[in-house]
């Protein structure tokens, strides 16, 4: 008897959007995402807009994305460079998934505290100023 994977259904994702870098744009992951009903938020790429806008009506729609939505992924990044910043995060050295979170949760901890402090700072500049 073989032995054969049984193809299971992807299960649905937690999310309807999908925030990616433009180098992600490629139509095979455009379709891929629609065919899950993921709204994917992924900027044109030029040379794909230009090579879309050669072709004519043969080239499709131009792509729709929330320029809003996409704004907000740079925050995420900053936040995610700002974590692995920390040495022990960028580079895995726990071994065990508790250790490494607990790591991820020490960071973002001190993250928050520097940001308070720097926050307070500023007003209290700003009062005297004022």
């Amino acid at each position: 008897m073989q032995n054969r994977r049984l193809a299971r259904p992807l299960p649905r994702p937690a999310t309807t959007d999908l925030d990616a870098y433009w180098a992600y744009s490629s139509r095979g992951n455009r379709a891929h995402l629609r065919r899950r009903g993921i709204k994917a938020v992924i900027p044109e790429k030029r040379d794909q807009a230009a090579n879309r806008k050669r072709r004519g009506r043969k080239g499709g729609r131009p792509v729709d994305h929330d320029a809003e939505l996409y704004k907000e992924r740079n925050t995420v990044e900053r936040l995610i460079n700002k974590l692995k910043a920390w040495r022990g995060i960028a580079t895995r050295y726990d071994k065990t998934p508790e250790s490494y979170l607990a790591g991820l949760h020490l960071r973002a901890s001190v993250i928050w505290i520097k940001d308070l402090t720097r926050t307070r700072a500023e007003s209290r500049a700003g009062d005297r100023g004022a």
